[in-house]
């Protein structure tokens, strides 16, 4: 099991990672406008607990938030950015971890014009490499509210296996959501 100090240095110097496509990076505040350009499309927005950012104070109150998890080495997502473009276009990370339990939660967000060309799945594969390899987990999970399908097929293309739904697990935008649940196990993982 790995140990609190080392946990928390993994999120202050939290690596770069290359894909084929795309370039997973530590966020910074020159991100704001890349993040407001995709964050302010309520489509986003609509499958996650946050609401659609109205103006470009909300994407750099974000990333201040971010910066600061950072700093003090809590989770925190990586900018997904398409390599070719050189453009900032989501971002995917560990937003919960239990290091005494060894799992942690994975969640992304992708610019709408980028959906449904694997790119989440690409990037997903490798959070859930560097969590295992890196992380010392003993099970990567992920939920989804339950309309959003396409979240619904990201886990099982990267190999989460469905558990069951967590009933009125989440309080978002004035009401409680259902949520369907997947994961991966380090001998899962280990055996693909």
């Amino acid at each position: 099991m790995i140990n609190r100090e080392k946990a928390y240095d993994i999120f202050r110097s939290l690596p770069v990672i290359e894909t084929q496509r795309l370039r997973l990076r530590k966020l910074s505040m020159r991100d704001a406008g890349d993040i407001f350009e995709y964050a302010s499309v309520p489509e986003v927005a609509s499958h996650v607990m946050w609401e659609y950012h109205r103006n470009i104070s909300d994407s750099v109150h974000f990333l201040r938030f971010v910066t600061k998890q950072y700093e003090d080495g809590f989770p925190a997502p990586w900018g997904i950015v398409h390599k070719s473009l050189g453009k900032l276009i989501g971002t995917i990370g560990f937003h919960v971890w239990n290091v005494q339990h060894g799992y942690a939660e994975v969640g992304y967000a992708l610019a709408k014009e980028f959906w449904n060309q694997g790119f989440t799945t690409e990037a997903f594969a490798e959070v859930i490499n560097f969590g295992f390899e890196n992380m010392g987990l003993k099970r990567v999970e992920a939920t989804c509210m339950l309309p959003n399908s396409a979240s619904e097929k990201v886990m099982q293309k990267c190999g989460l296996k469905f558990e069951g739904i967590l009933r009125q697990k989440l309080f978002a935008k004035g009401e409680y959501h259902d949520l369907k649940i997947y994961s991966m196990l380090r001998s899962e993982w280990e055996n693909r």
